[in-house]
C-alpha cells in the first residue's frame, strides 16, 4: 500500500494539473469580488489553451465522423468530473440532432450511481474499464473517446487499451502533457490550462476544457454529418414545448417564411423541421421532400440542389 501510496503521490507532483497555482496563493484571504475576479481570471485561459489543439481535435472529428458513416457509435469514457460531462455531452446529442440513444453513449466508472455520487475506488478499477466496453459489446466501427483531466486514470487506460485491442479509433483529452492516456491513443488531444484557482479541482478549469472539447467534437462531427443547414440545428427533436417553437423559428429562418407557414409545413412534415424546410424552399410535397432527404443521406443542401 506504501508503494502505491508513494508511486501516485510521485506521479501527481509531476503533473501540471495538480500544480499550486502562484496567482491565486492568497484566495482565501481575498473579498468575496476579488475571489470570484480570480476565478474569472484564470477561466479566461481556457478557449486560448484549446485553440492551441485544433488541428488534433479536427483529425479527431474526421475520425468520429468516417466511424460513424460506418455505423459505429461514439463512445466516451471517464471517471467523476470527466465522466459526467462525457455523459452530459451523450445526452444532450439526443434532443439536439435526433440520434439514436445508442450513437453516442457515455460511460462512467462506478455506473449510474456516480453521475451522482462519488464511487469509492471507481477510478483506479483497471479492468473495470474494459469490463464495461465489453459490457457494451464494443465493435471496430466505433471511436472510443478517453477523458481524464490528470491523464492517469487507470479506468479510463484500461477502457483505451481494451478499445484499441478490438480495432476500435481512440481519442484521448486531459489537460496535463505527457501523460499516459494522451500516449496510447490515435488522437492525444491536451488543452494545458496550467493549475487551477484552487489546487486539484479539475472540476473547474480542466472541468471546461473538457467541455469545450466534447461540445466542439459532437457538433462539428453532426454538421459535417448533414445534421445542420447553414448554421441551423435542422434536426432538432421537437419533443417539448420550447423545442416545438425552436423549430418553427428554424423553419421561419432558413425559410424566410411567415410562422403560419412554417407550422403547417411542420405539421405535414410529422415536425420534422429539415423536410419541412425542403418542402417550403422547393415546393415538394412531404413525402418527396423526406425521399430526396433519404437519396442524400439527409444532406438538406445537396437535396435542395438535387429537387431544382
Amino acid at each position: 500500500m506504501n508503494l502505491q501510496h508513494n508511486d501516485i503521490m510521485q506521479q501527481l507532483t509531476q503533473l501540471m494539473s495538480e500544480g499550486r497555482n502562484p496567482d491565486t496563493m492568497n484566495l482565501d484571504a481575498g473579498s468575496t469580488l476579488e475571489i470570484v475576479s480570480a476565478i474569472n481570471a484564470e477561466d479566461q485561459k481556457v478557449a486560448p489553451a484549446v485553440a492551441t489543439q485544433l488541428p488534433a481535435i479536427a483529425r479527431a472529428v474526421d475520425i468520429i465522423v468516417e466511424r460513424l458513416r460506418r455505423k459505429g457509435r461514439l463512445i466516451y469514457v471517464g471517471a467523476g468530473t470527466s465522466g459526467r460531462l462525457g455523459i452530459l455531452d451523450a445526452v444532450e446529442c439526443r434532443p439536439t440532432f435526433s440520434v439514436p440513444d445508442t450513437l453516442v453513449v457515455g460511460v462512467i466508472a462506478g455506473g449510474q450511481r456516480a453521475i451522482e455520487h462519488a464511487v469509492e475506488g471507481a477510478e483506479d478499477n483497471e479492468p473495470q474499464g474494459a469490463q464495461d466496453l465489453q459490457a457494451l459489446s464494443l465493435q471496430s466501427n466505433d471511436v472510443v473517446v478517453g477523458l481524464s483531466a490528470s491523464g492517469r486514470t487507470p479506468y479510463v487506460g484500461g477502457a483505451l487499451a481494451y478499445a484499441q485491442a478490438t480495432g476500435c479509433a481512440t481519442i484521448a483529452i486531459a489537460c496535463s502533457p505527457g501523460t499516459r492516456i494522451l500516449q496510447q491513443a490515435d488522437v492525444a488531444i491536451c488543452p494545458q490550462v496550467g493549475p487551477e484557482a484552487l489546487t486539484g479541482s479539475t472540476r473547474m478549469k480542466s472541468g471546461t476544457a473538457q467541455k469545450l472539447v466534447l461540445n466542439t467534437l459532437s457538433t462539428a462531427s453532426m454538421v459535417k454529418l448533414g445534421k445542420s443547414y447553414s448554421n441551423l440545428m435542422v434536426d432538432v427533436n421537437a419533443s417539448n414545448h420550447k423545442l416545438r417553437a425552436r423549430a418553427v423559428r428554424i423553419v421561419m429562418q432558413a425559410t424566410e417564411c411567415d410562422e403560419a407557414t412554417a407550422k403547417t409545413a411542420l405539421q405535414e412534415a410529422g415536425q420534422q423541421a429539415k423536410v419541412a424546410i425542403l418542402m417550403i424552399l422547393s415546393g415538394a410535397s412531404a413525402e418527396h421532400a423526406s425521399a430526396l432527404l433519404n437519396q442524400q443521406q439527409g444532406y438538406l443542401r445537396n437535396a435542395l440542389a438535387a429537387g431544382r
